[in-house]
């Protein structure tokens, strides 16, 4: 089955927003692992707008032996007050995964994927770093990414499609080209010897037919839709809802 890693970046901004350390993020990701959440997925920011360098290390200490952990950010970010930086984060606490993510500081959310024909070389020897420290590494791609083999080549481990287009266009009523989109790179990547996640902006709306049309994803990364649809049935039975849907139920 197809894992889900629960995003908490929102969580944090809930937290960060008044300060303090309530609601707590190691608090809601116990909840998702015990509603049956196979992972947690966090994406510490330069500006440290919502998940910070202590939450990371939280998280890194609850998940080990428990759940797979993953943390998203850009590798080319460099290290500031408070943020010490990507590589420096995954050297101290070992996840499981590491995905990178093109974005920029002043971006609101991931909107693009990485050009491996433009950035491929700059990423090879980062990817290198990172599994020197045991983790897997997925780069975030387009669904219609140029290049997108060369993932292997420079040595990532799997891809994550970005699911944004494919999301818009369901809420639209028309996502069957946006669809074909993404089970061709998806194509693509297991032909090249690639593992394939997916992520940004799924819902429980539009998932069950990326993951029927994509039964091989190994792995879905749900934060903003999840917390927003657990403000109003909760927690857990929102995790308990999207396994359901991973199921086939």
């Amino acid at each position: 089955m197809t894992l889900l890693s629960v995003n908490l970046n929102k969580i944090a901004v809930l937290r960060n927003a008044r300060g303090g350390a309530e609601p707590s993020v190691p608090a809601a990701a116990r909840v998702c692992l015990e509603a049956g959440a196979g992972g947690i997925t966090v994406h510490p920011r330069p500006d440290q707008r919502h998940i910070r360098a202590d939450d990371v290390r939280a998280l890194a200490q609850l998940c080990r032996g428990r759940a797979e952990f993953n943390i998203e950010g850009n590798v080319f970010a460099p290290p500031r007050p408070g943020y010490p930086g990507l590589l420096a984060l995954v050297a101290e606490t070992r996840p499981t995964q590491c995905t990178l993510v093109p974005d920029a500081d002043g971006q609101i959310t991931s909107d693009h994927g990485f050009d491996l024909a433009v950035d491929g070389e700059r990423l090879r020897p980062h990817i290198a770093a990172l599994k020197a420290h045991g983790c897997r590494v997925s780069l975030f791609v387009d669904a219609d990414a140029r290049a997108l083999e060369r993932a292997a080549a420079i040595g990532a481990d799997r891809v994550e499609i970005y699911t944004g287009p494919y999301a818009a266009a369901h809420a639209r009523g028309d996502p069957a080209r946006a669809l074909a989109q993404c089970v061709a790179a998806a194509e693509r990547a297991r032909a090249a010897g690639l593992g394939v996640n997916a992520g940004h902006d799924l819902n429980q709306a539009n998932l069950g037919a990326l993951v029927a049309a994509i039964p091989y994803l190994a792995e879905v990364s749900i934060g903003h839709a999840l917390i927003g649809e657990a403000l109003y049935a909760g927690l857990a039975a929102t995790v308990r809802a999207y396994l359901a849907l991973l199921a086939g139920g």
